[in-house]
């Protein structure tokens, strides 16, 4: 079993099982007069605590549409939690500051403590055509903030004038001042055959998935039909009736 300290002063500790080199199962503590909230509960496969000390509700309209998903899941502690991972995913534990100016994807965010406040950036026209997504998510601190990759999570530093070519589908955050441009890069024939990039320059650090997310693996993150999601998640048991 591997330990992950999620930083200091955290309320979350995070250790992983293993299966022949892969993580396959996480477990959340969760101290006494903390909270968590876990955006995937499907995902939870094990809980230890009271009943009382989970909470499903609905997210806001506008998470329901960015997340995929209609509930999220309050966790009081103290109480564990065992989160099962789908193959060749991660979690990492992120400290997030009171200035923190990172521009997350939703979909990559798993869970969140309490004290941490997001919300909706809404990006200048130039930067939501070339992202194809006109409002990113910043969270402000001091908590933690637990993120579901496809691979280890990978930080790089930014530099103000030499560019960083980056595949869209990789990132998963980035500085909210960053400069960015949407390319492609190499000879005619590389630009033809490859996802488009982000040429990015700037001041601070961009998180990465170093692996292209396989739409196969978690259908939670990607594309589902509305009226299917709507009753899996309001009808009583409609995650094992409907599929």
């Amino acid at each position: 079993m591997l330990k992950q300290n999620s930083g200091e002063g955290s309320s979350i500790d995070i250790s992983f099982e293993q299966a022949q080199q892969r993580n396959f199962m996480a477990t959340l503590s969760v101290e006494k007069n903390e909270s968590l909230y876990v955006l995937h509960p499907s995902q939870i496969v094990v809980f230890q605590g009271a009943s009382y000390q989970r909470e499903d509700s609905f997210m806001r309209i506008p998470n329901m549409y960015r997340k995929k998903k209609f509930l999220h899941s309050r966790i009081r502690g103290p109480a564990s939690l065992m989160i099962g991972l789908p193959d060749q995913y991660c979690i990492t534990t992120l400290p997030i500051e009171a200035e923190d100016d990172l521009l997350f994807e939703f979909k990559n965010v798993l869970f969140y403590t309490e004290g941490i406040k997001y919300h909706a950036h809404v990006q200048s026209v130039r930067n939501a055509v070339i992202t194809r997504d006109l409002v990113k998510m910043r969270f402000e601190g001091p908590g933690t903030l637990g993120l579901l990759t496809a691979g280890p999570l990978y930080t790089m530093e930014l530099h103000p004038v030499k560019p960083v070519y980056i595949d869209m589908a990789c990132l998963v955050a980035f500085p909210q001042k960053a400069d960015i441009r949407l390319c492609v890069y190499g000879n005619t024939l590389a630009s033809q055959n490859m996802n488009y990039q982000w040429e990015m320059t700037g001041h601070g650090s961009v998180l990465l998935q170093p692996c292209k997310p396989n739409k196969a693996l978690d259908e939670q993150m990607e594309n589902d039909s509305f009226i299917r999601r709507i009753l899996r998640e309001v009808i009583p048991f409609g995650g094992i009736f409907i599929r």
